[in-house]
């Protein structure tokens, strides 16, 4: 039987298809793999190593801003490579970090519950910094790659829309299964259930060793993803892009002064900061909420879904939406609607009995997940039509540059807030030392009102940013990708 032609575009490159879509929702999910266990590292060192909320907090503003500083350092270094790679640049560069992504997101789980404090700080800050470098050399060229896959503006919302596909199945493992396996309910000698007479309910501790294994393991499957992306996917516009005249030095702080400059990326990139200071610092709290509050600590993944399966709602209609609407008109719709389900979900801590009160939680969670999954559905073709609107403004294309400036923000973010959080939970009554079975009812509560805050914030901050900020809307969108092609043209 003969074997099906493949269909050529006019450059000679296979045309954009469902290929390129699923080997591009793999890159997330290999990225997935590591970036996911981040949510499960305050987790970790709070509830089974035990370091004091403040002391903590400190340590991981410090590792995050290296990993935010990191960023656009790399970006740099590879706008500015013009070497020629056998597999091209950016794929190059993706599977020396997935090589490194094998091992080194264990590294930071290394479970020494009884080791010296300052053993300990060198196991978290030595750890974090190696997982941090071959992750970032994995991600930077991932996400700027998108840009380089296709031109097409609907193509790219699909892109994006997939890549939240690869980013929502990534983040399952962890946040479903992993809590389950993590997660252990103690029972006295009898078999009969250790209550908190505080709360009421059965004490859940963590078991740090499966954390480790669990880290390895999860290395060796984004590993495959990566190769998958890498065999299948083609790249369409050349990979070496930074447009400059003749003789021109490329120049990393112009670049950094061209995304100062750039609203649209500045709108994103917010947007983006917002998602992940909210939903992100929110997941120690919701945890640790789950294990003293509920005592459903090994459930807490599996409601935390819920945020994301709304996405699964508009997939199939992204493109349509985009094409009537509008990605940025779009957005700003989905976080108007979860800025709804953050004050819906403040009514939750008010109610007495804990089954009704979970009802309502993924009642509001549901709600704000649904605003969420437009706008995750395309954020990052929000992205990929940023790096031309720098092209646009400047003449100079700069994806690594654009891209991780916007990951510094989000790594930013990332930091911050999680650190601010574990701060607040201290001040809120958490005592480290207590483990989750120590603690009062009164610091359980008010779990419940910091976990609520958070998302509010969250859903009214990304309003802003795509909003006000962020000024690609349908009808300037338009006019800059019709300029962009006439220049290519002369």
């Amino acid at each position: 039987m003969a074997k099906k032609a493949i269909k050529l575009d006019e450059n000679g490159h296979r045309k954009f298809g469902m290929l390129d879509k699923v080997a591009y929702a793999a890159g997330d999910f290999g990225c997935n793999m590591s970036f996911s266990l981040k949510g499960t590292v305050q987790t970790f060192w709070l509830a089974y190593m035990m370091l004091e909320t403040g002391y903590l907090s400190i340590l991981l503003l410090i590792v995050q801003i290296w990993d935010a500083i990191n960023d656009p350092i790399i970006g740099s270094i590879i706008d500015a490579d013009k070497r020629k790679y056998k597999m091209g640049k950016f794929k190059t560069y993706i599977f020396v970090g997935a090589i490194g992504l094998l091992v080194a997101g264990a590294l930071v789980f290394i479970p020494v519950p009884n080791a010296s404090l300052a053993i300990k700080t060198l196991i978290f800050i030595g750890g974090y910094i190696i997982w941090d470098a071959c992750y970032t050399v994995a991600n930077v060229p991932y996400g700027s790659m998108l840009s380089l896959i296709t031109e097409d503006g609907g193509e790219r919302a699909q892109l994006s829309t997939w890549r939240s596909v690869g980013s929502m199945f990534g983040n399952i493992v962890p946040m479903v299964i992993l809590p389950m396996l993590i997660w252990h309910k103690e029972v006295d000698e009898k078999g009969n259930p250790v209550i908190n007479p505080e709360t009421g309910v059965q004490v859940e501790t963590l078991l740090g060793e499966r954390v480790f294994w669990a880290a390895l393991i999860m290395g060796i499957l984004g590993f495959i993803a990566f190769m998958f992306m890498i065999k299948k996917i083609t790249i369409r516009v050349a990979d070496n892009t930074v447009k400059v005249n003749e003789g021109e030095k490329f120049n990393i702080f112009k670049a950094f002064i061209n995304f100062f400059k750039n609203r649209a990326a500045l709108g994103a990139t917010i947007a983006a900061m917002a998602m992940f200071l909210g939903m992100q610092s929110a997941t120690t709290a919701t945890s640790i909420m789950f294990a003293i509050y509920f005592g459903q600590a090994s459930l807490s993944g599996l409601v935390s879904v819920i945020g994301f399966a709304p996405m699964l709602l508009f997939m199939p209609f992204i493109k349509k939406i985009v094409a009537k609407w509008g990605k940025k008109e779009a957005a700003s719709a989905g976080a108007l609607i979860s800025v709804l389900g953050g004050l819906l979900m403040f009514v939750f801590p008010m109610i007495g009995n804990k089954t009704i009160s979970l009802v309502i939680y993924v009642i509001s969670l549901s709600i704000y997940g649904i605003g969420m999954g437009i706008y995750t559905c395309v954020s990052w073709a929000l992205m990929a039509d940023a790096i031309d609107y720098n092209e646009w403004k400047t003449g100079k294309r700069e994806e690594g540059t654009v891209y991780s400036l916007h990951s510094f923000f989000r790594k930013l973010a990332q930091g911050v807030g999680p650190s601010i959080v574990l701060v607040i939970m201290g001040l809120l009554g958490y005592v480290s030392k207590l483990g989750t079975e120590g603690q009062s009812a009164e610091t359980a509560a008010n779990m419940c009102w910091l976990v609520a805050g958070l998302y509010l914030f969250s859903a009214v901050l990304m309003f802003v940013g795509l909003t006000f900020i962020y000024n690609l809307d349908k009808k300037t969108l338009e006019k800059m990708n019709a300029e962009l092609k006439a220049r290519e043209t002369v």
